[in-house]
């Protein structure tokens, strides 16, 4: 990849996943301050500006890697949590499970937003510019599906297992949240581990694509198809 190349490829993902990442943070924290947990609004995380989400290693150094790794094909990271003291909410179960899928939720709106400003294509001259903008969108629209998708998985401390905390009779909640420690090693060896292991056994142990992958692929086609871009 010369760096030219690079360099646009780094254009069309930049300001995707910088909106994606940054505004599912932001909307934890915008959510928990509405339900009665200042904790991010004192500590001036609820904010649409990206400069105050932005973690140096998951948000730059991370998707760079990823880039560089792939030859430009694959683009993933993360914003600096943040911080929500769930105790403090008014109605702890209720309020976990909607400050939780605050973030998802805004995933999927900026992914509908995303595919809806494809209808302004048509309407630029053609060349660089419409191409540009058209891979931002496609960029945009995969990304916000993929992050939905994967925070979902029901597993704490991810927003899917907390949902799931919230959502599930107290007994099994509270089993469940036991996971919070370890349930970030546990995915992480799902993801990187067992791939590993498959390859060297010879076998095919990569449950990124069923599990992450796949949905997030029909996830983006109903949302194009949702907002008449199909």
């Amino acid at each position: 990849m010369t760096i030219e190349s690079f360099l646009i490829t780094v254009s069309v993902w930049i300001v995707p996943v910088l909106l994606a990442v940054t505004l599912h943070e932001a909307a934890h924290g915008w959510a928990a301050w509405k339900l009665g947990d200042d904790t991010a609004w004192r500590m001036g995380r609820v904010t649409f500006n990206p400069l105050r989400h932005i973690d140096p290693m998951g948000t730059v150094i991370l998707p760079a890697l990823l880039l560089l790794a792939s030859g430009g094909q694959m683009m993933f990271g993360f914003a600096k949590p943040v911080p929500v003291a769930f105790h403090a909410l008014r109605h702890f179960r209720r309020d976990m499970v909607l400050v939780a899928a605050a973030g998802p939720g805004t995933n999927l709106l900026l992914a509908l937003a995303s595919a809806g400003l494809g209808h302004v294509l048509p309407l630029l001259p053609g060349g660089f510019l419409q191409g540009w903008l058209a891979a931002n969108i496609l960029n945009s629209v995969w990304i916000n599906c993929l992050l939905a998708v994967f925070n979902m998985i029901p597993l704490p401390p991810l927003d899917g297992g907390r949902v799931a905390v919230g959502a599930l009779p107290p007994f099994l909640g509270r089993h469940l949240a036991r996971l919070e420690r370890t349930g970030i090693v546990i995915l992480l060896l799902a993801l990187f581990a067992l791939p590993w292991l498959g390859h060297r056994i010879g076998l095919d142990l990569d449950v990124f694509p069923w599990l992450v992958g796949a949905p997030a692929e029909y996830l983006s086609g109903l949302v194009f198809l949702a907002m008449g871009m199909r």
